[in-house]
């Protein structure tokens, strides 16, 4: 057949018409994810001199700010995007010395040390431990270790290698050597106020001690051993006492496995020079009871505080070192999330989700409150978010500080008003005023419980209804909110959210059941996880709740998650593709009993197994996508890397192998050498784009059939 110039000329303008126009997008994936996150913000405990890491585009430094105008400085100079993440970073009480971690990946649930190498380097990584003047100048590598705590005059630095306890030289002067030898594994490094002792942990095989050493000539003085697990040692302001919580030892007829099992605590205090303590408080023995939430100091005016779950939140109390009943210090229906003393020992300062406004339960504010009483006074405010607090020698607090449009800062509370610090981190072309902010929003589960939720909608206006999709966070103990997150992994989460909207998507975060900020009993919901998946509900409202806006086209939804939300990404492809067209499963869990191996409970050469053993094993099936694969039809994208620390590689290379028998349309995008937490920036954007064209390609308009 021939077609004439003029009738192919009319041909290609009616093709051309009938096209649709390509929309001009304001700023692209890069942009929104071209912010330098700040972390580990610590203060010195003399003047005004703080420190924060930076990751800068997978380049981690540390930063420097010293008061009065607290004008920031970067110190270190790593230029390479080469996944060494910094932790453990600690400041000299006078504030002239910086010592950190460089290497491991220290969010992993196992192989926390180890060298991590996502540059497939032949000569390997390794952990290491640094040092630098605050001044400035070149790094010097001190011993190759883990866990560093500086001495009170900051001239030495004890750290971890192999389990044991190790000294070296705060400035490198001389080589480390190990500062004393105890069977078992010895953590929890804890000076004297006086520099003259150490407090630590050493952990056996069914019990744990607190022991102090003192010098190469004085034996280990152990503080009371018992039959149980000692922890959390935190040594009286005089140095003459320490105290620690106090567990049952392991053993005991196997707790059911269905349930939470309660694992009651008590307070002791110990005298550091007889080995001599007593018990001045126990908790309940109720699950609610029984859970401690990590903070426990010793105070002013000799009060013990820590966080409990005793009430029901997560708050903190206040405890006399004679005993008694504790107070409770930040009472009302809220999440302390973060807490620290003042310089002087007397106040509480937190971070908690509430404050003046009704959507404050999904934000973080600062607050203080006496440490010997409850008097809770507000120190910020508005629709920001605040978190991180650090308090400097001359008593300035500063803090990280982030909005809806802005990504965090440090920043300092000044006459009752914010300044931020180092706003340069900031890159000059970031789209703040093109991205949008989330609205809070509930929706109801199938079985009565109320899910919370931020919806992200887009700016511009869509001729036709637009795809949603439902984004899952990981954990499952997170609590995702109205602004950039707290934590580097949900920050880049969210900078995905708002991308996802500016390209015509609706986004629904879903904070459903198992994260906190809601109280206990959402925190710790019966029958969910591996013990029967009631968190799922959540998901399934989600969607349904999604496909009930008037602007969106129900038959374009998707879901996307990684790690916990990629277990309930996988959930919602298996158990309701109907509803979910698409989803991007991040290094999520796909079989229960393959990652926790629940089938070794049949094969314990001990007589005794939990009493629920089989119908744990059943749950945990019936509670993993793996047994529901005869309803996935949806397509799915895999994304993992495979040095995960978190979540096995093999989860989803099983079931990926299981969906090629069912001709479900997957692919798959394998991070060599890369961990959980995405370490190399590179390898971020790598995921973050995948996940958005692969949403894009099964859900926009253009591609349905």
């Amino acid at each position: 057949m021939t077609v004439n110039r003029r009738a192919r000329g009319l041909m290609l303008a009616l093709v051309f018409s009938l096209a649709p126009v390509a929309q001009v997008w304001s700023y692209t994936l890069e942009q929104v994810r071209s912010y330098a996150f700040p972390e580990d913000l610590v203060a010195a405990k003399q003047g005004a001199q703080v420190a924060w890491q930076v990751n800068d585009h997978g380049k981690r430094n540390i930063w420097v700010a010293k008061g009065p105008d607290f004008a920031a400085r970067q110190v270190t100079n790593y230029t390479q995007d080469d996944g060494q993440e910094i932790s453990s970073l600690l400041l000299t009480e006078d504030g002239s010395r910086l010592v950190y971690v460089r290497g491991g990946e220290h969010g992993g649930n196992w192989d926390r040390g180890l060298p991590v190498n996502v540059l497939s380097h032949p000569a390997g990584t390794k952990v290491e431990i640094w040092t630098i003047p605050v001044a400035g100048g070149t790094p010097v590598r001190l011993a190759e270790g883990d866990y560093p705590t500086l001495s009170p005059d900051g001239r030495k630095v004890v750290f971890i290698k192999d389990g044991a306890a190790w000294i070296v030289p705060s400035d490198g002067s001389a080589e480390p050597k190990k500062l004393f030898t105890a069977r078992g594994g010895t953590g929890s490094l804890q000076w004297s106020p006086d520099g003259s002792r150490l407090a630590f942990i050493s952990s056996r095989d069914a019990t744990s001690y607190v022991g102090i050493y003192s010098d190469d000539n004085t034996p280990i003085r152990w503080i009371a051993p018992d039959v149980y697990r000692d922890s959390q040692p935190t040594w009286s302001p005089d140095g003459k006492q320490i105290a620690f919580i106090r567990r049952l030892g392991d053993g005991g007829t196997p707790p059911l496995a269905l349930e939470f099992e309660p694992r009651p605590y008590s307070i002791w205090i110990g005298d550091a020079q007889t080995g001599t303590a007593k018990a001045i408080w126990s908790s309940g023995k109720t699950l609610r009871e029984s859970t401690l939430s990590g903070f426990f100091e010793w105070a002013a005016g000799d009060r013990l505080v820590f966080n409990s779950y005793k009430d029901g939140w997560q708050h903190v109390y206040s405890l006399s070192t004679k005993g008694g009943t504790p107070e409770l210090l930040t009472p009302g229906n809220y999440m302390v999330e973060e807490a620290t003393l003042s310089a002087d020992r007397k106040r509480v300062i937190f971070a908690a989700n509430t404050g003046t406004d009704k959507d404050d339960h999904e934000r973080r504010h600062l607050f203080q409150t006496p440490v010997e009483r409850s008097k809770v006074t507000q120190l910020t405010s508005g629709a920001g978010l605040e978190w991180s607090p650090v308090v400097t020698g001359d008593d300035r607090l500063l803090y990280l500080s982030g909005t809806a449009t802005r990504p965090p800062l440090p920043a300092i509370l000044k006459d009752g008003k914010q300044k931020l610090i180092a706003p340069e981190l900031l890159p000059a072309k970031f789209p703040a005023d093109d991205l949008v902010t989330p609205k809070s929003v509930t929706f109801q589960a199938a079985d009565g419980l109320t899910v919370h939720g931020q919806l992200f909608v887009p700016k511009t206006k869509a001729k036709g209804k637009r795809p949603a999709v439902v984004y899952l966070h990981g954990g499952p103990q997170r609590q995702m909110v109205l602004g950039w997150h707290m934590m580097g992994y949900y920050s880049n989460d969210y900078a995905i959210n708002q991308y996802l909207a500016h390209r015509g998507f609706v986004v629904l975060a879903v904070n459903y059941r198992l994260g906190p900020g809601y109280g206990f009993d959402f925190h710790f919901p019966p029958k969910a996880g591996q013990r029967g998946a009631s968190e799922y509900q959540d998901v399934q409202a989600a969607g349904k709740y999604l496909q009930s806006l008037p602007d969106v086209d129900g038959q374009r939804v998707g879901i996307y998650g990684g790690s916990y939300g990629g277990y309930l990404t996988a959930m919602g492809l298996a158990h309701d593709s109907a509803l979910f067209k698409a989803g991007v499963d991040i290094h999520g869990v796909h079989d229960w009993i393959l990652q926790y191996g629940l089938k070794e409970l049949f094969k314990r050469e001990q007589y005794e197994v939990p009493a629920d053993t089989k119908q744990a094993i059943e749950a945990g099936w019936t509670s993993s996508p793996v047994s529901a694969l005869a309803g996935w039809k949806s397509p799915v994208l895999f994304i993992t890397g495979d040095d995960d620390r978190n979540v096995r590689v093999g989860q989803t290379v099983d079931l990926s192998r299981r969906l090629r028998d069912t001709g479900v349309h997957q692919e798959a995008l394998i991070l060599v050498d890369e961990t959980h937490s995405l370490q190399r920036h590179e390898n971020v954007l790598k995921a973050n784009q995948a996940t958005v064209e692969f949403l894009e390609r099964f859900l926009k308009e253009a591609n349905r059939e």
